[in-house]
C-alpha cells in the first residue's frame, strides 16, 4: 500500500498571491500617515452566532465570516460556492449539491440507508439543518459564520468539527428593497427579489424570494438530453421583527425551499458524457421556521429564547450501473432511491448578564441556558436487488443544560470558561427487524485566556473538548461486529493572533491548533459480490483508535488605497491516523485523513475605479487528499481562476462574471470498486467532477 506522507511544496500561485500582500503590507508600513487618510477602512465585522454578538478580532477563536458583497461578486448560489474561501474546510457532494461538510479534516461524506450524526452543524437562522447542506442556498443572505474547531460547548452534539451559521437578512425599519436577475452558460438563469420595510410603528417584515435554474454539466449520451444534472431551485422567506415594549422584541421567520435536481453524474469513463437509463434525482422540499424572544425588562439580566421547527421531504436516487440495458453482455442494470422525511424541533433560552448583573466585583459576564432538540427521520428506499420496500424509523432526543463565563482578569487579560452537558438518546427500527437505542451522556468544555497587546493587536490560548454521540450501521449485509459504534471526543489546542493595523487598513487573523480525537469514528466501506458478478457496495461507519489533525490558518486583509483592496487566506492541515486497520485490513497507522488536503488557499484583488467600475480577481486552490479510508485513491492538487468586472451606480449594479475560468478539472467525489462490465467489474478509481467554466452576468437593482 502506497503511503502518503506529510510534506508538500506551495504552488506557485500560492506564493506569488501570498508574497504580494506581504510585500504591499510592509511597504504600507513606511506609509502609515498618509494610507490612514486616504484608505478606506475595513469595516468591523460582528459574529452573531455566539452567545452574545461580538467583533470577530476580540473572539478567542479561530472563525471565518463572509460577507454579502462577496458572496455578490463570485455570483454565489449555495454554500459550495463559497467553500474555497474559508481556510480548511472542504466539501463532498455525490449528488447535485455539496451535502456534506469537513472542517480541519472532520466530516461526513456520505449517507445512504444508515442514520447520520454530523460532525460539522449547518444553521439558517437558527434552524438546524446539519447533515442535508444541499438546501444551503444564499440569496439574501447577510454573512456566513464558519466556526472552526469543536463547539461543545455552544451548539454540542453536530459540531464536533466545527459550525456553519447562515445569517439571513433582518427587516429593516425603512423600505428598502432589490431585485436581481441572472443569466449564464449552461442554460442557466436567476430571478430574486426582497422587499423589507415597516407594516407599524411597531412591526417591521421582509420577503425574499429566489428561483434558479440551470441545465447542469452533463451530457446523457443515451437519451440525447443535456439537463440530467439539472438545477432547479426555489427559496421563499418571509422576517418579521416586533418592538412589544422598549424592553421586548419579537422575531419570526418562515420559509419554503423546493429543490428538485437531477443526479447524474457519474460516468464508466470518468467524463462528463453519462449512459444511464434511469438519470437519478436529489430533491429537497423543505417547510421551516422560527420563533423567537428577547426579555432586557432587567438591568441584572436578559432572557432570549428560540424555538425552531423544520420539515423536510428528501428524495435522492441514481442509475446504480450508470449505464442503459442493452450496454455490454454482462451489465447489470439497477436503481436505488432513497426517500426521507425529516423533522427537526429545537427550543434554546438562555439568561445572559447584564451591566447589574456582573459577577466577582463586576468583571465577569455569564450566560447559563437550557437546549433541547427531537428529531424524527423516516426512510423509505426502494432498490433494484430488495424483494421490496426497505422502512426504517429513527428518533433522536437531546438535552443540555450550558454556561459560560468572561472574566476580566485585568484591564487587558481576559478569561472565557465554557460547559455543556448533554443528554443524547436515540432509537431506531427498520423493517429487517434492527432495532437499537443507545444513549449517551457527553461533556464538552472550554477555556480561553486573551490578552490585549494594544488597543489593536490580541493575542489568544485556548483548549476546548467536543464530542459526538455515538451510532450503528444499517447498510446491506454487514456482520454483527460491524453494526454499532461508540461516540468520539475531539480535543483542541490552539493559539491565535487578531488585529487590525495601519489605521485600520490592514486586518489579519492566525491561528494554529493542534486536535487529537479519541475513539475516532471513520467512514470505510466493503464491497461484495453478488451472484450475477456485480458488486454490493456497503458503506459504514465504524470507530478507528486515535487520530491527529493539526495546522495553521490565516485571513489578511489590506485597504492598500481608497481604490485597492488586496486579500488572502490559507490552510495547512495534517493528519494522521494512530493504530487504525481499514476493513480491507490494511494498517493506515500515520496515513493522512480522508478529505484533509495539506494546504488550501485563496487570494486575490479587488479595484474600484472611482467612476463606478470595478474588477476583482482570485485564485484559489488546494493540495490533493485521500477520498476515502478504505483505499488509497486520490483528487489531485488543483487551482482555479475566479474573476468579476462591473459598473455599480446608485440604485443599480451589472457585474459580469467567471468562476474556474480556465476550465480546470477537479473532483468533488471519489469512489473505488468495480462498476464496469467492460473489464469484468475490476476496482478502479471513478470520480465526480466539480464545476467547469462558468460565467454570466447578474444585474442587481437597490429600491
Amino acid at each position: 500500500m502506497t503511503q502518503h506522507t506529510n510534506s508538500f511544496s506551495l504552488p506557485v500561485p500560492i506564493v506569488l498571491c501570498l508574497l504580494g500582500t506581504l510585500a504591499a503590507a510592509v511597504t504600507a508600513q513606511g506609509q502609515e500617515v498618509k494610507q490612514a487618510e486616504t484608505a478606506q477602512v475595513i469595516e468591523e465585522i460582528l459574529v452573531t452566532g455566539e452567545f452574545r454578538a461580538v467583533d470577530i478580532n476580540r473572539l478567542p477563536a479561530s472563525i471565518s465570516v463572509i460577507g454579502a458583497e462577496e458572496m455578490q461578486l463570485r455570483a454565489v448560489q449555495h454554500l459550495e460556492d463559497i467553500s474555497g474561501i474559508v481556510p480548511n474546510l472542504n466539501v463532498t457532494s455525490g449528488a447535485s449539491r455539496a451535502r456534506y461538510f469537513q472542517l480541519r479534516g472532520i466530516g461526513e461524506r456520505g449517507q445512504f440507508e444508515e442514520p447520520l450524526n454530523s460532525s460539522v452543524g449547518l444553521l439558517i437562522d437558527g434552524v438546524d439543518f446539519s447533515g442535508v447542506g444541499g438546501v444551503a442556498t444564499l440569496y439574501d443572505v447577510s454573512q456566513v459564520e464558519v466556526f472552526r474547531g469543536p463547539q461543545g460547548t455552544r451548539y454540542g452534539a453536530n459540531a464536533l468539527a466545527g459550525l456553519i451559521s447562515v445569517r439571513t437578512n433582518d427587516p429593516t425599519e425603512s423600505l428598502d428593497g432589490n431585485l436581481r436577475m441572472e443569466a449564464g452558460n449552461y442554460d442557466s438563469y436567476g430571478l430574486s427579489g426582497a422587499v423589507s420595510g415597516p407594516l407599524t410603528e411597531t412591526i417591521s417584515a421582509r420577503l425574499a424570494a429566489n428561483y434558479y435554474r440551470s441545465d447542469g454539466f452533463a451530457d446523457n449520451n443515451f437519451t440525447g438530453d443535456d439537463d440530467g444534472n439539472e438545477r432547479d431551485e426555489l427559496m421563499l422567506r418571509g422576517k418579521a421583527s416586533w418592538q412589544v415594549s422598549e424592553t421586548t422584541e419579537l422575531t419570526a421567520m418562515l420559509g419554503r425551499i423546493e429543490i428538485d435536481n437531477g443526479y447524474d453524474a457519474f460516468s464508466l469513463d470518468n467524463d462528463r458524457d453519462t449512459l444511464s437509463d434511469q438519470p437519478g434525482h436529489d430533491q429537497h422540499d423543505a417547510t421551516f421556521g422560527s420563533i423567537g424572544v428577547d426579555w432586557r425588562s432587567s438591568d441584572v439580566f436578559r432572557i432570549e429564547a428560540l424555538a425552531a421547527y423544520a420539515d423536510s421531504n428528501i428524495g435522492y436516487g441514481y442509475d446504480e450501473d450508470w449505464v442503459f440495458v442493452g450496454f455490454d453482455p454482462d451489465e447489470y442494470s439497477s436503481f436505488d432511491s432513497y426517500d426521507r422525511d425529516r423533522r427537526t424541533a429545537t427550543l434554546e433560552v438562555k439568561v445572559a448578564s447584564q451591566a447589574d448583573g456582573r459577577l466577582f466585583n463586576d468583571s465577569t459576564d455569564w450566560v447559563v441556558g437550557v437546549y433541547a432538540l427531537d428529531s424524527d427521520v423516516d426512510l423509505t428506499r426502494t432498490y433494484t436487488f430488495l424483494p421490496g420496500p426497505f422502512d426504517s424509523d429513527y428518533e433522536v432526543d437531546r438535552y443540555a443544560l450550558f454556561g459560560q463565563s468572561e472574566t476580566a482578569l485585568s484591564d487587558r487579560l481576559n478569561l472565557t470558561f465554557g460547559l455543556r452537558y448533554e443528554y443524547h438518546t436515540s432509537d431506531y427500527s427498520d423493517s429487517n427487524g434492527v432495532n437499537f437505542d443507545p444513549d449517551d451522556d457527553l461533556v464538552g468544555a472550554k477555556v480561553a485566556l486573551d490578552y490585549l497587546l494594544d488597543d489593536s493587536t490580541m493575542v489568544y490560548a485556548s483548549a476546548a473538548k467536543g464530542y459526538k454521540a455515538g451510532g450503528f450501521n444499517t447498510l446491506g449485509t454487514l456482520d454483527p461486529d460491524l453494526r454499532e459504534f461508540d461516540p468520539e471526543d475531539l480535543y483542541n489546542l490552539e493559539i491565535g493572533v487578531k488585529g487590525s493595523w495601519l489605521g485600520d487598513t490592514l486586518t489579519g487573523r492566525f491561528s494554529g491548533f493542534y486536535m487529537w480525537r479519541d475513539d475516532m469514528q471513520v467512514e470505510s466501506s466493503v464491497v461484495r459480490t453478488r451472484p450475477d458478478g456485480s458488486s454490493e457496495f456497503i458503506q459504514f461507519v465504524g470507530n478507528a483508535s486515535d487520530g491527529s489533525n493539526w495546522g495553521f490558518e490565516a485571513e489578511v486583509e489590506y485597504q492598500a488605497t481608497d481604490r485597492l483592496t488586496l486579500f488572502a487566506n490559507l490552510g495547512l492541515l495534517f493528519t494522521e491516523y494512530d493504530g487504525y486497520v481499514n476493513s480491507a485490513g490494511e494498517d493506515l497507522d500515520g496515513r493522512d485523513q480522508a478529505q484533509a488536503p495539506n494546504y488550501q488557499f485563496f487570494a486575490g484583488a479587488d479595484y474600484r475605479f472611482g467612476n463606478g467600475f470595478f474588477i476583482h480577481i482570485e485564485v484559489e486552490g488546494k493540495d490533493d487528499y485521500y477520498f476515502s479510508d478504505n483505499h488509497d485513491e486520490q483528487s489531485d492538487a488543483y487551482e482555479l481562476i475566479n474573476l468579476a468586472a462591473g459598473i455599480e451606480r446608485d440604485s443599480w449594479t451589472a457585474t459580469a462574471w467567471g468562476r474556474n475560468v480556465t476550465d480546470e478539472d477537479y473532483f468533488v467525489r471519489g469512489f473505488f470498486f468495480g462498476n464496469d462490465p467492460r473489464d469484468f467489474y475490476t476496482p478502479k478509481l471513478y470520480t465526480q467532477l466539480g464545476e467547469p467554466a462558468r460565467y454570466g452576468l447578474t444585474v442587481e437593482w437597490q429600491l
